[in-house]
């Protein structure tokens, strides 16, 4: 980040001496950032700014042992979001369901301009054939997008994880529920997975039911997968089996739970939170998508480019899909990307 080394420059040759001074200077670049950034988003001419300092402990060198270490946080930019399903290339009917609520506010005065960001994005993978799946999927959606526009009204801070523990278990009532029902009239049993991410600025809340996942994609790390899947391998595997052992079962890939075919005790949601420091692309998907390590292998290609401002992120996911349709095409596909930008807080420092 050609701005941030030259301040550092000025830092080890002296020029700047007072925190007064570094403070002017980083507001400096965060303004000039912010100009770029709304000027990259709507022209392909520009060249996307890179981060060569971790963002989130900017250290300035060449100062002494005895001067203070210099910590630069960060704040939200830009929250952008796309979403798409696909019946797949072997299913008559898709199963799969999603659903995103954004909201974005933006205060601006003469001294500064702010970014406030919430949303809510879910990705349900229904199991039970026909009809069922697509009823399970959709109804957990729904049920959850229900829930937090209630229990979410403090929305300057996440629910913590009793609230969207209790979310989730209320959706998995109201589908165990309708299995019962159904099953005094001799109808089959419907479930779904569930994988589901709220995002207040720059903090993140990760749960999950089942084998959708949720990937985080950055300039620097790459992808990482935040989800481990709730099956019959990774719950071996937890139990100290060797990996290639506990994949050799003939069960290997069969969930250990999931939304609506059993009651609450048996649905332990994993819940976690994150604070995003860089420039980050977070993917919610079915299996569809992530089967035979498809992301793994190829997010060079479909998913590193898609950090910059200046890539369409619904062109993008489809490009994504239509890749996973060549890849594997044996299920439905589907997923929802959210694109953070960052930028230096220069007003915390």
């Amino acid at each position: 980040y050609g701005p941030m080394m030259t301040l550092l420059d000025r830092f080890e040759g002296g020029e700047l001496l007072t925190v007064e001074a570094a403070r002017t200077e980083l507001q400096a670049i965060a303004r000039q950032q912010e100009i770029e950034e709304n000027t990259s988003s709507n022209s392909g001419d520009l060249e996307e700014l890179e981060l060569s300092e971790d963002p989130d402990k900017i250290t300035y060198r060449g100062m002494g042992d005895d001067m203070p270490t210099v910590v630069l946080p960060m704040q939200l930019l830009s929250l952008a979001d796309a979403g798409f399903t696909d019946i797949g290339q072997q299913r008559d009917h898709n199963e799969d369901h999603f659903g995103i609520e954004t909201s974005v506010v933006r205060r601006e005065n003469a001294m500064s301009k702010q970014i406030q960001a919430h949303g809510l994005y879910i990705v349900c993978d229904g199991m039970g054939g026909h009809a069922a799946g697509e009823v399970a999927s959709a109804m957990a959606v729904e049920t959850l997008q229900q829930y937090f526009t209630t229990h979410w009204s403090d929305r300057s801070q996440l629910p913590d994880e009793a609230v969207i523990r209790e979310g989730i278990l209320m959706t998995n009532e109201k589908l165990y529920a309708v299995n019962m029902k159904n099953a005094r009239s001799g109808s089959g049993r419907m479930g779904t997975t569930l994988v589901m991410v709220l995002v207040q600025d720059i903090n993140v809340a990760i749960a999950h039911v089942g084998d959708s996942r949720v990937y985080r994609i950055t300039r620097k790390q790459g992808i990482e997968q935040l989800t481990v899947d709730h099956e019959v391998g990774q719950r071996e595997i937890l139990r100290g089996v060797d990996p290639q052992d506990a994949y050799a079962r003939p069960d290997a890939y069969q969930l250990t739970q999931a939304m609506g075919p059993r009651d609450n005790d048996y649905v332990h949601p994993d819940i976690q939170f994150l604070e995003l420091n860089e420039d980050t692309l977070l993917l919610l998907c079915s299996d569809g998508l992530s089967d035979n390590d498809l992301l793994e292998k190829h997010y060079g290609d479909y998913l590193i480019p898609l950090i910059s401002s200046k890539a369409n992120l619904d062109s993008g996911l489809i490009e994504l899909v239509d890749f996973a349709n060549e890849y594997n095409g044996h299920d439905n596909i589907t997923g929802v990307l959210i694109r953070l930008k960052m930028r230096p807080n220069a007003d915390q420092f």
